[in-house]
This record gives structure tokens, C-alpha cells and sequence, in this order.
């Protein structure tokens, strides 16, 4: 059931990331949930370096650690995925 949890946390997590980033994101529903999956891991990660992963109530720390990694991935992973779709080539602006 965890795995079922990752997906639709990530899910949520890459949706907001592409709200809050500007411009478009032109990239699949599948690849904004795996982002999403990979910023929450990430935001877990520093969560746990700075000793804020279990606290008493509400983890609002740990949850905005997520989103942030969310906006990194979703920022970094947008242009490398338009990178290898279009096979390292450039578009025309003319």
C-alpha cells in the first residue's frame, strides 16, 4: 500500500510544482508523478538531515521540503526531458 501512497503523493506534489513554476510544463501526466515521487524523496531526505522527519502533529517542514524538491525536479527535469525528446536538436526560431 505504500507504493499506492508514493504515486498519488507524488502525483499531487508534481501538479502543484508545475502550478507554481511559470510558463508551461509540456510534459506527461506519468513523467509529473514520477518528478513529483522523486521531489518528495528528496525533500524526505533533507527532512532528515536537518533532523525536522518526525515531529508531534503536522509535518509542515517535512511536507514543504517535499513540494521545494518537487519545484527542483519539475524545473531540472522539464528542459532533459525536452532535450531527449528531441534527440539534442534545436529548433528553428526563424
Amino acid at each position: 500500500m505504500n507504493w499506492l501512497w508514493a504515486i498519488v503523493v507524488g502525483l499531487i506534489l508534481g501538479v502543484i510544482a508545475r502550478a507554481i513554476l511559470p510558463g508551461k510544463q509540456a510534459i506527461p501526466l506519468w513523467l509529473t508523478c514520477v518528478y513529483g515521487i522523486l521531489g518528495g524523496m528528496l525533500g524526505n531526505a533533507v527532512a532528515g538531515w536537518i533532523g525536522v522527519r518526525h515531529t508531534e502533529g503536522f509535518d509542515w517542514i517535512r511536507h514543504l521540503l517535499q513540494l521545494a524538491g518537487a519545484v527542483l525536479i519539475v524545473a531540472l527535469g522539464t528542459p532533459l526531458w525536452h532535450s531527449i525528446r528531441s534527440g539534442g536538436r534545436r529548433r528553428s526560431v526563424t
